[in-house]
């Protein structure tokens, strides 16, 4: 009778353990999730892609960002970090203001635009557009958190005195078609929204590698033989 309450025991000891591992588990999940979701600032919202679009080897894409000039150096990075996604694809691809310059476009028409990015070569593009960029200033309040009454009341009496602070929530909309310059056909396009950014380069690192595995899905785009794994 001994040797059945003691399996019981040790039975009742072992489920009870599973159980607090499986509810272990299962917080440290949702933390992660939680941890992943709040490192990515960056979230594609609609995408489209053309029908019957076949397999092809691009030797050389160009990266143009149509950014105003007061966010040049916005526009350096994006540019920057999409040519880095795309290099690691195998692509050759270049940047349009290391390229041409921030004013190559300004004062060419579209026919004598298209024949100076064929003439270098291209033979894609990709483009990144700014569509609005939204800034405001949120208000974070003081915290109160207690169990008791009279910590509670002691506490957010004082917090009555203790005032919050702003912090600034920038958004940004953007806009990435891709286009081949054989035919001048559009291949693909996608929106994407950026939420407070941490900085410049992290945003363009993110939109860079958001995009180019967006388009690698779709099959828009396929590493280079030579690079493939």
């Amino acid at each position: 009778m001994a040797f059945y309450r003691a399996s019981y025991v040790s039975a009742r000891f072992i489920i009870n353990s599973l159980n607090y591992n499986m509810r272990n588990l299962k917080w440290i999940f949702l933390i992660l999730t939680l941890t992943i979701v709040a490192c990515s600032t960056s979230k594609i919202t609609t995408s489209w892609k053309a029908k019957d679009i076949p397999v092809k080897k691009y030797n050389k894409i160009l990266v143009l960002a149509l950014i105003n000039d007061k966010d040049r150096r916005i526009r350096e990075r994006m540019e920057q970090h999409f040519v880095g996604d795309l290099t690691n694809l195998g692509y050759t691809a270049i940047s349009a203001l290391q390229e041409y310059g921030p004013k190559a476009f300004d004062s060419l028409a579209e026919k004598a635009a298209l024949e100076k990015i064929k003439n270098s070569g291209v033979e894609a593009v990709v483009t990144i557009v700014l569509l609005d960029k939204q800034k405001k200033d949120v208000y974070i309040a003081p915290q109160v958190y207690s169990k008791g009454f009279g910590a509670y009341y002691e506490n957010r009496q004082n917090s009555i005195f203790e005032p919050g602070y702003y912090v600034s929530d920038t958004k940004y909309l953007w806009e990435s078609n891709f286009y081949d310059m054989s035919n001048d056909s559009l291949l693909y396009s996608v929106q994407t929204k950026s939420f407070s950014p941490k900085n410049i380069e992290s945003m363009g690192h993110e939109y860079g590698q958001k995009i180019v595995k967006s388009m690698r899905r779709e099959k828009i785009l396929q590493k280079q033989i030579a690079q493939d794994d």
